[in-house]
């Protein structure tokens, strides 16, 4: 009852985050319900009782996110259009504490409720992040050496475009030499 409850609730949240990141003019908007978005779904990785890929989730695209965030605030002066305007302070009270209200009945309700079993419970003595390594490693083992080596080949593949474009150095460029020459010779 309470996953159905907070699987919903999480549902209506990412598609409304992921709308504001589509349809927001304001690059800080986008990028701050992006990063809101990605949280959202590893909470689901956490109803479903994947603490692993919930905590992978978090760190590696939130992580992306906060990066991407950063970068933006540097390139971008996407303040210069913000103007908030808070016609009514009830609102946003109400709003917030049926938020926080509801944040505090989906974080209760499992320690509540003995009902709440795992689809695929893990075995006796080993953590979740070893049940997925043990999964990893024996039934998916071709698919996971398959992606290492593919990102293994972008990864060389990026090195060798970025040290394309660094064939024109300034250190190798003599013409840069002779005009510093050129420069001395004339004081």
């Amino acid at each position: 009852m309470y996953e159905m409850i907070a699987f919903y609730l999480f549902s209506a949240l990412t598609i409304g985050l992921f709308l504001i990141t589509v349809m927001s003019k304001n690059v800080l908007y986008a990028m701050t319900s992006l990063a809101a978005g990605m949280v959202l779904i590893s909470g689901f990785f956490f109803i479903l009782g994947a603490d692993f890929l919930g905590v992978v989730q978090l760190i590696v695209y939130v992580g992306a996110i906060m990066a991407l965030y950063s970068f933006a605030m540097m390139f971008f002066d996407a303040t210069k259009d913000i103007k908030e305007k808070n016609t009514n302070p009830a609102l946003v009270f109400v709003l917030g504490g049926l938020s926080a209200l509801a944040l505090v009945l989906m974080f209760a309700a499992p320690i509540y409720n003995e009902s709440i079993q795992a689809l695929y419970p893990m075995h006796e003595g080993v953590g979740n992040a070893q049940d997925v390594g043990i999964v990893l490693f024996t039934k998916y083992l071709i698919p996971f050496e398959v992606a290492a080596v593919m990102l293994l080949v972008a990864m060389i593949a990026g090195i060798i475009l970025a040290g394309k474009k660094m064939d024109q150095s300034l250190t190798k460029d003599t013409s840069v030499d002779d005009e510093i020459l050129t420069q001395k010779d004339e004081k």
